[in-house]
């Protein structure tokens, strides 16, 4: 879910960051591999990205992580694109880290076609080792205005 962008991050020593720019990479690197996933409409890999209690927030209310995976599972919910245009922002706060991105990505949900360009924050804890996404939420980004 990022583009090649400036992977570093706040200054080393800024209180956002982590002390060590190894953990930014992680959650990175989870953010794409989750995304890619998604895109794969696999829900085995999908999961592994998130602790049992997780749920996304969206315009339509809240979603748990078994409803979600059963959307994915049963074929009514797939994603055929996935993409961030801004690099992640990633704050890591202990055993807790926040990353946002706007990201543009295609979905199909009963039949029908979905496109669309948001902003995204998943908090992710670190738990025996293992960073795992406990909340998601998705914004729809504002429209650009243009000539």
């Amino acid at each position: 879910m990022r583009d090649s962008g400036d992977r570093s991050g706040p200054p080393p020593d800024s209180p956002e960051r982590a002390a060590d720019p190894a953990t930014h990479e992680l959650l990175a690197s989870a953010v794409d591999e989750w995304a890619a996933a998604i895109v794969a409409n696999d829900a085995e890999r999908i999961a592994a990205f998130m602790a049992d209690e997780w749920v996304i927030v969206s315009e339509s209310g809240i979603t748990d992580r078994d409803t979600f995976l059963a959307f994915v599972t049963s074929g009514d919910l797939t994603h055929s694109a996935m993409q961030a245009i801004t690099p992640p922002r990633i704050r890591v706060h202990g055993d807790t880290a926040v990353v946002t991105a706007r990201i543009t990505n295609t979905a199909h949900y009963g039949g029908d076609r979905f496109d669309a360009d948001e902003w995204t924050t998943d908090v992710f804890v670190r738990r025996d080792g293992h960073w795992r996404c406990v909340l998601s939420h998705i914004t729809p980004a504002a429209a650009s205005e243009g000539p």
